[in-house]
């Protein structure tokens, strides 16, 4: 059963039970009403009757006829008072506390005597109220006693036409149940079509996600209800999908130009090693001289090739954030250790160091490899002589040379993988570096930027958010370039 048939079905049911509720509620009522009517008019012409006292101080009525002896006091026949307007003439008699009908109504209707009405004439018990049937009709009987005699009085008056008015009572309540039902049929489905639509519209649309992979498809959110904040939310969950899908494909598209980059970048090597190899196999190098030059050449390109591998292999690590509980480094203990690397590396250059003790959150070999990478890049580009400057402040690491610098063109993709410019195409690497300088500091929560530095040269400026003694959490303004 769908959705919108349940909420018709309900609203309609609790309509229906309302107005049954409510049907109840006014037919016990105008029952209970209309027998109290007669009710009174009994009690009123059974009074009446009691005041008409004989010599004696028994009731005393008009002679009608003489067939039965009476009771003493007694006329004739019981008559009971003419009724008021707009009443039903009733029916009346007196019986013993024996059960004896002592004298008879005139109307010449005997009216039904049991033992509740013998207790009542023997005082046992007081004024009692039925229904019985008399000849097929429903009538409505009082029983009380006559004060000074062993005798009750019983009044009786017809019920049809309270039963006829209950009737048709009954015969309205239910139309009124049926066209209040019906009519909350036809409204609840009026608005149901409007209500359950987001709901509607909601199951197509992930239908059609599902059949077709569509991640376009959306939903008119009207309204701050439950079903607008439903498609509000569905809305949202298919943008974060989509976008989650698009950086997978992003993702998997940057793996497959990695893994076509790397490939294309260890030919070269892997070509050269090959060659190598193949002419000491040949005795194609039977000088020791060239010999041992071939073998150096051996030598510098598997190093080049488990640099470069190790490079890739950082690559793959991905952009993996630093966990919150990584542990503090020293920075600038960092930065000291690896110029004392690169310069080993490379003596002709003169590295000038400037650093503050900083602490940072995060992984020593990453921020290592990152600091090697931008002395190497400096070391690369800096003419003989020309000094390497290295500042560390407030958190912010400034690493210059005295190069050419980096043309305007060539700084959007410094730092892109594999890209070499113009005037780095000449020199041995693999364009990785700076790649692997960005990922690990952003991994790290920092950011990194190149800029011309006053009177020529590259400035590559590395903010991070320092622990201590620097402010814990927040990445420091920049010092001004020297």
């Amino acid at each position: 059963m769908s959705l919108r048939r349940r909420l018709v079905l309900l609203a309609a049911g609790t309509v229906a039970a309302s107005i049954v509720l409510a049907s109840i509620g006014a037919y016990l009522a105008m029952r209970a009403g209309l027998r109290a009517q007669v009710d009174d008019t009994l009690r009123d012409q059974a009074a009446a009757i009691a005041d008409r006292r004989g010599p004696d101080g028994g009731p005393r009525l008009r002679l009608r006829e003489r067939r039965l002896p009476g009771p003493p006091g007694w006329d004739g026949p019981l008559e009971p008072p003419a009724p008021r307007l707009g009443e039903a003439a009733g029916i009346g008699q007196i019986v013993t506390s024996d059960g004896a009908v002592r004298v008879r109504p005139a109307e010449n209707v005997t009216l039904p005597v049991d033992e509740v009405d013998r207790e009542v004439a023997a005082g046992k018990r007081g004024e009692v109220l039925r229904d019985v049937e008399v000849d097929g009709e429903h009538l409505r009987v009082l029983t009380r006693r006559l004060e000074g005699r062993p005798l009750a009085l019983q009044l009786a008056r017809s019920l049809e036409g309270v039963d006829s008015t209950l009737a048709r009572l009954r015969i309205i309540l239910l139309g009124v149940l049926a066209a209040g039902t019906a009519f909350a049929l036809a409204i609840s489905r009026l608005f149901a079509r409007k209500v359950v639509a987001p709901v509607t519209e909601l199951t197509e649309a992930a239908e059609h996600v599902g059949a077709t992979d569509d991640l376009d498809r959306r939903i008119e959110a009207g309204g701050d209800d439950e079903v607008g904040r439903m498609a509000q939310r569905f809305n949202e969950m298919l943008d974060r999908l989509q976008a989650s899908r698009e950086e997978l494909a992003a993702s998997a598209a940057a793996q497959r130009q990695l893994v076509a980059d790397a490939s294309h970048e260890l030919r070269t090597p892997v070509t050269s090693l090959r060659t190598n190899i193949e002419v000491l196999l040949e005795g194609g190098a039977e000088d020791p001289e060239e010999r041992r030059r071939v073998l150096e050449d051996v030598r510098a390109q598997a190093a080049e090739l488990g640099a470069l591998i190790n490079d890739v292999i950082e690559l793959a690590r991905g952009d993996q954030p630093v966990p919150e509980d990584a542990e503090d480094v020293r920075l600038d203990e960092v930065v000291a250790e690896e110029v004392e690397r690169v310069r080993r590396h490379a003596p002709d250059v003169r590295f000038v160091v400037d650093a503050e003790p900083q602490v940072v959150a995060g992984a020593g070999d990453r921020l290592g490899r990152a600091v090697a990478n931008l002395l190497v890049n400096a070391a690369g580009h800096s003419p003989p002589g020309a000094p390497v400057e290295v500042r560390l402040r407030d958190g912010v690491l400034e690493v210059r040379d005295h190069g050419p610098g980096v043309p305007d063109e060539d700084k959007p993709f410094v730092f892109d993988r594999f890209y070499r410019g113009a005037s780095a195409r000449s020199r041995p690497g693999s364009g990785l570096g700076l790649a692997i300088v960005r990922q690990a500091i952003e991994a790290h929560g920092g950011t990194v930027e190149v800029a011309d530095a006053p009177g020529g040269g590259a400035l590559f400026r590395v903010r991070l958010p320092t622990t201590a003694p620097g402010r814990r959490g927040s990445a420091a303004e920049p010092l001004p370039a020297r």
